[in-house]
C-alpha cells in the first residue's frame, strides 16, 4: 500500500511556456548618435549587417538537417540611457534602409524595456538571481555583488592594507580568472549604478545580459513570461518611447521571437559590453521551469543546445567605418 501524497495547487509553481524559434538573428542595437548620423549610416549598418545574417542562416540552416529552420530577427533601440526623437520619426527610417539592404526586422525592441516592462522590475528580478562564484581560498572578505553592483569573473588583486606592527605589508598579487586558460583575461563588470537620490541605472552590459536571456525564452516573473510581443496593428508609430510597446511584432508572419540560440550582428565597439555580458550570464540563476521547457521540446525536435546559457550566445563582430 503506498501513501497518498496531498499539495495544494498553489504550492506547484507553474511556468508559463513560450514558443521558440531556432535562431533569433539581431540585426543591430545602435544608440542615438547611430541614428542621428541619418538614413546614410543606418544604411552603411545593414549593408554590413547582410552578407554575416546570411551566413548565420545558412549556419541555421545546415544544423536543422534539411528541415526549414525557424529564424526570427529583431532590433534593439536604445531609449534607455538617452531619449531622442521619437518612434515616429526613428522606426520608419529604420525599417526604410533595413528593407532598401533586403532585410526585414520582424521585431523592435526598446532598451528601457529590459529594465521595466510594463510593471515588472526586468534588471532587478535578474539581479536577484546572480550567484557568484566564489574563488578559490576565497574567505568571504569582498562584498557580494548585490552590495557593491560589481561582478568579476575571478578574483581580484587584494586591497592593500597598511601592515600590523611588527609585520610586513602584503605583497601585490595579480586578479586571477577563474576559468583562466594559462593566463587569465580578468574582467571586474559594473553592473548599475546609484545617484544620491537613491536611483539606480543599469548598466549596459547588465541590460544587454537581460536582452539576451529575453531571446532565449528564459525570462519570467512568477513563472509569467516577461517581454512577450505586441503586435503592431496601426498604421504609424507614436511620438513618445513609452507609448510604443517594450518589444513590438513588426512582420505578423514572423517566427517566434524567442530562440534556443542568438546570433548578434554588431559593430566591434560592443565586443568589451558582450564580454561582460558572458560573465553576468556564467553567474545568473534562470528559471529552473523556464530551462526544463526549452531542454524538452529541444530533445523532441533533436535539436541540440548547450547546457550552459552563454553557450547559447554567439555574435559576429563586424569593423565599423
Amino acid at each position: 500500500m503506498t501513501d497518498a501524497v496531498f499539495r495544494e495547487t498553489t504550492a506547484e509553481p507553474r511556468t508559463q511556456a513560450v514558443p521558440l524559434s531556432h535562431l533569433s538573428l539581431e540585426l543591430g542595437h545602435l544608440y542615438m548618435e547611430d541614428f542621428e548620423a541619418g538614413p546614410e549610416h543606418l544604411r552603411e549598418h545593414f549593408d554590413r549587417v547582410r552578407p554575416w545574417a546570411e551566413a548565420a542562416r545558412a549556419t541555421a540552416a545546415a544544423a536543422t538537417g534539411g528541415k526549414r529552420p525557424r529564424i526570427s530577427t529583431c532590433f534593439l533601440i536604445d531609449d534607455y540611457f538617452t531619449r531622442f526623437s521619437s518612434p515616429a520619426e526613428v522606426v520608419p527610417m529604420l525599417l526604410a534602409e533595413a528593407d532598401r539592404a533586403g532585410l526585414v526586422v520582424d521585431y523592435l525592441a526598446r532598451e528601457s524595456g529590459c529594465a521595466v516592462a510594463g510593471k515588472v522590475p526586468v534588471a532587478e528580478a535578474v539581479a536577484g538571481r546572480l550567484v557568484e562564484e566564489p574563488p578559490p581560498g576565497s574567505y568571504g572578505i569582498r562584498p557580494p555583488a548585490a552590495q557593491t553592483g560589481w561582478l568579476a569573473n575571478g578574483e581580484r588583486s587584494p586591497a592593500a592594507r597598511a601592515p600590523q606592527a611588527m609585520k610586513q605589508a602584503t605583497a601585490w598579487q595579480p586578479p586571477r580568472e577563474a576559468a583562466a586558460r594559462r593566463h587569465s583575461v580578468f574582467l571586474d563588470v559594473e553592473l548599475w549604478s546609484d545617484a544620491p537620490d537613491g536611483h539606480r541605472t543599469w548598466s549596459c552590459p547588465f541590460l544587454a545580459a537581460v536582452w539576451q536571456l529575453a531571446r532565449l525564452g528564459l525570462l519570467r516573473n512568477e513563472g509569467e513570461a516577461v517581454l512577450v510581443p505586441r503586435p503592431h496593428t496601426t498604421s504609424g508609430f507614436p511620438e513618445e518611447w513609452d507609448e510604443l510597446p517594450p518589444l513590438v511584432r513588426l512582420n505578423p508572419r514572423a517566427d517566434p521571437f524567442a530562440a534556443y540560440r542568438t546570433c548578434s550582428v554588431v559593430p566591434n565597439r560592443f565586443l568589451p559590453v558582450e564580454h561582460a555580458v558572458r560573465v553576468i550570464l556564467d553567474q545568473t540563476e534562470v528559471a529552473p521551469g523556464a530551462l526544463r521547457q526549452v531542454a524538452e521540446r529541444s530533445a523532441r525536435e533533436r535539436t541540440t543546445v548547450p547546457d550552459s546559457v552563454a553557450d547559447r550566445v554567439s555574435y559576429v563582430f563586424y569593423a565599423g567605418p
